[in-house]
């Protein structure tokens, strides 16, 4: 998991503190996790029930705008559906226009708003949008 901790490290700078590789681990390890791993990014998320979360989708900042995070997105969504999920959601930092981009064009759609949910350098907050997004309906290409 040291990779994958890296790679985290790499695409969430502003963060205070990236996931470390036990916690990757140990989420990765958790009953319904989905854990889709590249050489160069991975998604980790869940299902409980019929619903996922998607908990974090990072690729290696030089890797980026080749369609890797669409591909793992898909990926991870395919997963999900396969164990059962009928629904998926996530949270993204309203500031990251990219991955807000990346998520609307999958079919995804704000549901929600969580204030002050991610702590930047220096004690910054920003807010999270909370995305949703049904998988009953969707169909989802085989990347």
């Amino acid at each position: 998991m040291e990779h994958l901790a890296a790679i985290h490290a790499q695409s969430f700078t502003d963060m205070p503190r990236p996931w470390s590789a036990t916690e990757l681990a140990d989420v990765a390890a958790s009953p319904g996790a989905i854990l889709i791993e590249e050489a160069q990014g991975f998604a980790l998320g869940r299902v409980v029930m019929d619903e996922a979360e998607l908990l974090t989708i990072a690729v290696a900042p030089e890797a980026r705008r080749a369609g890797r995070g669409a591909r793992l997105l898909t990926r991870f969504e395919l997963a999900a559906q396969e164990a059962g999920a009928t629904r998926v959601f996530l949270e993204v930092a309203a500031r990251n226009a990219p991955a807000q981009a990346l998520y609307l064009s999958h079919g995804y759609a704000p549901v929600g708003a969580r204030r002050g949910y991610y702590r930047g350098q220096g004690g910054a907050q920003d807010d999270a949008v909370v995305m949703a997004k049904s998988l009953t309906d969707a169909e989802l290409s085989r990347n």
